[in-house]
């Protein structure tokens, strides 16, 4: 698939799921990473109006879950997250985060993802990391 093709796709699995309830679109995609973005606004805030934790892990296993489709052999295999790890390094009241999934290890049955959310500027918000599991179908 090409590049357009790959996010066309993406972006069609995500409607009437949280990805779509979050505004996340996948805009990016290259050999080893695929990059998504969310808005922040009130919609992801926590009370005091910074982007919510829960919704940067919600944008990482996202991206993750996504990349491993992609990237796995998904036409026989079941991809399933199986941890979530997140450091939440800089907080952000506006604008948008993008999160890029690349593979730490890529093994046949489990693979290890490194995620990092940046904001526009490209500073560091948040580093996760997921761990997914390949089951047969």
């Amino acid at each position: 698939m090409n590049k357009e093709a790959v996010l066309s796709k993406c972006n069609q699995i995500s409607k009437n799921t949280l990805m779509e309830t979050l505004s996340i679109e996948y805009i990016d995609v290259g050999d080893d990473y695929l990059t998504a973005r969310m808005p922040v606004g009130p919609k992801v805030h926590q009370p005091d109006g910074i982007l919510h934790g829960g919704a940067s892990v919600a944008l990482a296993e996202s991206v993750g879950s996504a990349a491993s489709y992609i990237f796995l052999d998904a036409e026989h295999f079941m991809i399933r997250g199986m941890e979530i790890s997140a450091n939440h390094l800089k907080s952000i009241k506006e604008g948008y985060v993008y999160a890029t999934a690349r593979f730490i290890h890529k093994g046949r049955t489990t693979q290890l993802w490194e995620i990092r959310i940046c904001d526009e500027q490209d500073q560091l918000i948040s580093l996760c990391k997921l761990s997914t599991i390949a089951l047969k179908k």
